[in-house]
């Protein structure tokens, strides 16, 4: 059998017809092997460098290579924090014509660490803590995409900072299953397989010595599934409010916000009496929110900026008689998104006097507008409406910072 890749793009076979394919994966020289820090697997797993970047070679069945490279391709398609997808090598024979194991090649996810390579030095509680919310984070992304890992644990995962945090990535999909939608057994059963490969792991570390001698296993396993629990609550329930409680939505996006998830749109339908919002959150990554608000509106915005102006043209749009999402006759979104730019955002901004502005960006204020408008009816218990936000805004916020600018 002729050797065969099976690559994600182009360059790809090119690069790796280099590497040493003739020599079972645990013999190869050192020459072409990158010293990395490598995690637990059941299988033969090396880095590697293939031309310009370092690559993860596992050596696996030619069914399961073939099935794991699908899933994280359709990983990556959904936008689910997971290694990328490189190539599959099959048809490999030794220097006798011997059939050497097909192999599946992933890349190298830069800056991340197994978790094993992190508890090297004792780990405080509260690190562990973040790294474990860090899985509960990725689980939940997993199965809001409808992916049953099936073998969940801390040896399947990657983990990287995130700016003082931890981003967790899926490293092994051999287990997994990609579904429309998953059930509530099989994210149980997911549940229950983390809840206890997780306590196996810390109580392997405990025994080695390189764990924190105030953190319990068990009690770790189960903060991970009341942590997942707490998420998977705040993103898939379905809150309904009155439209004069608008705040009440924007409380719930803050709540979104402040879990570690970003809000991408939100399924608002109305009442048929037209007096109470059915509110349904989706998530997104980062940076989605800037350009989406360019596309609908033409607004240039920092990523917070957008995220907030975002999130106040969405509630705005389910008060517009023409809001129908789905219906061929209701109004485009990039229709609303323009009527909200001339109709509520640029007169909200010009009742700001220009000269108490400063160099401050339109989409600033507004923000800050925004973030006024929040206080005030929270304090209220009431949404106070926009006109009575911006009198109190030039009077409590900008005068003051003009006054103490002046000095």
């Amino acid at each position: 059998m002729d050797l065969k890749i099976t690559a994600t793009s182009p360059e790809h076979p090119a690069a790796l017809l280099d590497l040493p394919w003739s020599i079972p994966l645990e013999q190869w020289p050192d020459e072409y092997l990158v010293a990395l820090p490598r995690g637990i697997s059941r299988h033969v797993v090396r880095f590697a460098r293939a031309g310009g970047e370092v690559v993860a070679v596992k050596e696996v069945g030619e069914w399961a290579a073939v099935r794991e490279y699908g899933l994280l391709r359709d990983l990556d398609r959904l936008a689910v924090p997971a290694v990328d997808a490189v190539a599959v090598v099959t048809g490999r024979t030794d220097a006798h014509g011997e059939p050497l194991e097909p192999t599946l090649i992933t890349r190298h996810l830069v800056g991340s660490l197994p978790y094993r390579s992190m508890f090297e030095t004792t780990m405080r509680p509260g690190t562990i803590k973040r790294l474990l919310d860090a899985l509960a984070v990725l689980l939940v992304r997993l199965h809001l995409s409808g992916f049953a890992w099936g073998d969940c644990s801390l040896s399947n995962t990657l983990f990287r900072r995130d700016a003082g945090a931890y981003a967790a990535y899926l490293v092994d999909a051999e287990t997994g299953q990609l579904h429309p939608r998953l059930t509530g057994g099989q994210r149980s059963y997911d549940l229950e397989v983390a809840r206890v490969n997780i306590a196996g792991e810390l109580m392997d570390l405990e025994a080695g010595g390189s764990l924190h001698p105030s953190v319990d296993p068990v009690l770790f396993g189960r903060e991970i599934v009341e942590r997942y629990d707490e998420l998977w609550h705040e993103l898939t329930r379905e809150s309904v409010y009155p439209l004069a409680k608008r705040h009440y939505i924007d409380r719930r996006v803050r709540r979104l916000n402040d879990l570690g998830f970003d809000v991408a749109e939100m399924q608002i339908q109305r009442s048929p009496d037209g007096d109470t919002v059915t509110f349904l959150p989706k998530v997104v990554d980062a940076g989605h929110h800037q350009r989406q608000l360019l596309r609908l509106t033409g607004l240039d915005a920092e990523e917070n900026q957008a995220r907030s102006l975002l999130n106040d043209l969405d509630t705005w749009m389910v008060s517009q008689d023409d809001y129908a999402p789905g219906d061929p006759l209701g109004a485009r979104p990039e229709v609303l998104a323009h009527r909200w730019v001339r109709d509520v955002f640029r007169p909200t901004v010009r009742a700001v006097p220009l000269e108490l502005r400063g160099s401050t960006d339109t989409a600033q204020i507004y923000h800050e507008l925004l973030e006024h408008r929040w206080a005030l009816s929270e304090d209220a218990g009431r949404d106070v409406g926009i006109e009575a936000t911006v009198a109190d805004y030039v009077r409590t916020v900008l005068g003051p910072r003009q006054a103490e600018f002046g000095k």
